[in-house]
């Protein structure tokens, strides 16, 4: 049985990051469905890891992590010479460019992207009210993100070079709810470059993987 566990679903968009990079990796791991939105009865061995259900823990051996990027790092790595080679680089100054690029997402993409598609796609799922002076800060704020995306990817072909790396790859979860939803589609699609960018990370088999399972029906627990 594989070593690497991940507990948690497909359709987090923490679980999708570090699904799309042990798929990358060529890691075997376990993946144990628990859905923390719809308050389903919890695995015992889920709860000892995560009292608090959060969406996301990874297990590899007795290392925990609950945190994606964090394990995505681990990821890369501890099974550094298993298959894509490139996601952490292979020199200190494109290291150094993927880890500046990954903390642009964290802080600067994942925040707007995240509040804008709940408020537009899952606010009215879970008949909450929409926060339009949110959606709007939000929407400001991605574009002017995206318009320094537009011109860096006039520059190289993937985010911290021309090869496809973590930077590339944490994108991936929150611009797939962007680009799935009309209300945000154009914030990809309008810009030439970021569309041509999408288009060439989603395309990857690891990630069309990932998609594959999101549309899974949840297993009841």
């Amino acid at each position: 049985m594989a070593s690497v566990k991940v507990f948690g679903s497909p359709t987090s968009s923490e679980v999708a990051r570090v699904l799309a990079c042990l798929f990358e990796k060529d890691v075997e791991f376990q993946l144990i469905r628990v859905d923390t939105y719809k308050g389903q009865k919890r695995l015992p061995e889920y709860l000892k890891l995560q009292p608090q259900g959060q969406a996301l823990t990874f297990e590899d051996g007795k290392m925990t992590l609950v945190d994606s990027r964090e394990i995505c790092r681990h990821i890369t790595e501890k099974y550094v010479d298993q298959g894509n080679k490139d996601l952490l680089g292979t020199g200190t100054l494109e290291r150094a460019s993927i880890e500046q690029w990954l903390q642009t997402e964290a802080r600067s993409f994942d925040p707007p992207s995240s509040a804008l598609v709940f408020h537009l796609a899952f606010a009215p799922l879970m008949g909450l009210e929409q926060d339009q002076e949110v959606i709007e800060q939000s929407r400001r704020k991605l574009n002017k993100v995206l318009d320094i995306y537009e011109k860096r990817l006039q520059e190289t072909k993937f985010l911290a070079g021309d090869r496809f790396t973590l930077a590339d790859l944490s994108h991936l979860p929150n611009t797939q709810r962007l680009v799935s939803h009309n209300g945000c589609r154009q914030l990809i699609t309008s810009r030439k470059k970021v569309s041509k960018w999408w288009e060439e990370i989603s395309s990857r088999p690891s990630w069309r993987r990932v998609v594959e399972m999101q549309q899974e029906p949840t297993p009841v627990i």
